[in-house]
């Protein structure tokens, strides 16, 4: 498999704790759910994912840099609280060729207005939210689609 079938699927802060933390909101699927669900889609397309979570920001910044540098197909990202706070992602994303998608669990714009707005979705390809675990699946197949 080459690098050019990679996609990085990059999580933020306090996405560790899905499953227990605010379920109303969030869902009981935990993280490692969501991954294996998504490893098993990736495998029958024949590509690679590669799962990481922090809950710092600079990682996330590392690892988009990192996906540019591999060559990867496609960034996945959730960056969690991030996505409303974080001029650093903003610009590692308008940094590098490589398509992001960001993802949500919810629905950013049902809730708090201060979640309304998106550094993130300012410099990604696409968002996809509001459809629990499965915004990941809808995120993974227009990776694939890319």
């Amino acid at each position: 498999m080459t690098d050019a079938r990679k996609i990085y699927v990059l999580n933020g802060p306090n996405i560790n704790m899905l499953g227990t933390r605010e379920p109303e909101i969030y869902g009981y699927d935990t993280l490692d759910d969501i991954a294996e669900r998504m490893e098993d889609a990736a495998a029958r397309a024949h590509v690679e994912l590669d799962f990481r979570q922090s809950n710092h920001e600079g990682h996330l910044v590392d690892w988009l840099q990192e996906a540019q540098a591999e060559s990867v197909h496609a960034v996945i990202l959730n960056a969690a609280a991030f996505t409303h706070t974080s001029v650093a992602i903003h610009d590692a994303i308008k940094g590098i060729a490589v398509p992001v998608i960001e993802v949500h669990l919810s629905n950013p714009h049902k809730r708090d207005e201060f979640r309304h707005k998106s550094y993130v979705g300012m410099a990604a390809k696409g968002t996809i939210a509001g459809f629990g675990a499965l915004s990941y699946m809808l995120a993974l197949e227009a990776a694939l689609e890319l």
